[in-house]
């Protein structure tokens, strides 16, 4: 495990602060929804998907897109309830859940590579133990000093940080974070 400096914490700590006020409950509305119809259903369909990239506003003209609305959504779905299931398997650690979500999640058109809507789909499918990350999620994080490599398992390093923040915080402040209040924070410091 890296060293979290205690000025990181504190950075860590003013950047949920400061966010928190930001993000709303009606922005994420759309992935509420989208969590509540995973934890019905146990997958993740083609809808689904469509509303967390509109969630995450990325563009939606784009070639993997295709590819993906012109896969069955039972087949997608055969996908997705393993990543979910996965996801919420509480005998793996969370880094090790999360890598090996993403790794389910790979046959998908637009999966094969980038972290950031299977980050997604793996928040809302176990939004309890996950985070979504992004480019400045990144940032965030070189911005307190810790590195993620790119390539493969990149999601699985990115949890294993998160978790090391969380851990931190709690032992050194008695703050209780979520992975996604970590997230929204390294978000924040990354902008």
């Amino acid at each position: 495990m890296e060293i979290i400096a205690e000025l990181a914490v504190e950075r860590l700590l003013a950047a949920n602060a400061e966010c928190s006020p930001s993000v709303t409950d009606v922005y994420d509305e759309v992935l509420e929804q989208v969590v509540h119809r995973i934890r019905e259903s146990g997958v993740v369909g083609k809808l689904d998907i469509g509303a967390l990239v509109f969630w995450k506003r990325l563009n939606a003209s784009t070639r993997w897109v295709r590819k993906l609305l012109d896969t069955p959504d039972d087949e997608v779905c055969q996908i997705t309830r393993k990543v979910v299931a996965v996801a919420n398997d509480r005998t793996l650690q969370v880094p090790v859940a999360a890598a090996t979500a993403r790794g389910l999640l790979s046959p998908l058109p637009g999966f094969s590579r980038g972290d950031a809507v299977a980050s997604a789909v793996i928040h809302a499918a176990a939004p309890e133990r996950m985070a979504v990350y992004d480019r400045r999620a990144q940032r965030g994080l070189e911005c307190l000093g810790l590195t993620l490599t790119a390539g493969q398992g990149r999601y699985g390093r990115y949890m294993q940080h998160v978790e090391n923040l969380r851990s931190v915080v709690e032992r050194t402040s008695g703050v209780s974070l979520t992975a996604r209040d970590v997230d929204l924070a390294l978000f924040w410091l990354g902008r």
